[in-house]
């Protein structure tokens, strides 16, 4: 018993040591007024995260180069076989859980209105001050694999619409998964979560849903926290 608490406590140990890190808030001269919007889209079994395309654009070029003026750029982190695989089989999963792997992102330009572009999927819309948005753009960054000359490095083509595929940073594992990828997202966003347990695209769906739902109380006059979610941080 023991040695599985021990084994148990080493694979929170690595998950929270797992690339790429969790980014601290950066201070900006931003006024408290200023917010930007992001959205989280719920793919089924994994999360995407969708930024304005302007600042990421700035930090790597070459999106900009790939994707032109585009207004929106969506992000998916994942094990590099498994996520780039034209059919997934049961052997690519296990593969992908069971033993650390290599990571690629997925990158696939927005055109439109999130919510239409993704029309038959789950979009959450999240506000955040701008050095938390900051903080989700070096994050995002950092989660590109990165050459000598600081190149990012293109792989196939993507899943769906105008997208692309790119080497990733750290390593896809049981207890390192895209979904854990969004939540430390949303913890260099400022969110009071803990990536450790977001295994799920629900539970990291659910959070975001009782998040807003927070927010939307408190701006009608209610005050402290819904009993379902103690932990979640004040919109500031």
């Amino acid at each position: 018993m023991k040695g599985l608490v021990l084994i148990f406590v080493l694979l929170l140990h690595s998950a929270c040591q797992s690339k790429p890190y969790v980014v601290k808030e950066t201070e900006e001269n931003t006024t408290a007024e200023e917010k930007e919007a992001i959205y989280v889209v719920n793919h089924g079994r994994h999360t995407g995260i969708v930024v304005p395309a302007g600042k990421i654009q700035s930090n790597l070029p070459q999106l900009r180069k790939r994707f032109g003026k585009t207004p929106y750029i969506e992000f998916g982190w994942g094990d590099k076989v498994f996520y780039q695989a034209e059919e997934t089989t049961i052997f690519l999963a296990l593969r992908a859980i069971l033993w650390p792997t290599e990571s690629v992102i997925h990158a696939v330009a927005i055109p439109e209105r999130v919510d239409l572009f993704f029309s038959d999927s789950q979009v959450e819309k999240l506000y955040i001050s701008g050095t938390e948005y900051s903080s989700l753009i070096t994050f995002i960054t950092n989660s590109f694999y990165k050459t000598e000359k600081n190149d990012i490095i293109q792989l196939k083509s993507g899943k769906y619409g105008n997208s692309q595929f790119y080497q990733g940073e750290g390593s896809f594992y049981l207890m390192n998964t895209c979904n854990n990828w969004t939540a430390k997202a949303l913890k260099s966003a400022g969110m009071d979560m803990s990536p450790v347990f977001k295994l799920t695209s629900d539970s990291v769906m659910d959070y975001i849903v009782k998040y807003n739902q927070t927010l939307k109380n408190e701006s009608n006059g209610q005050t402290g926290f819904a009993p379902a979610c103690p932990d979640f941080r004040r919109f500031p």
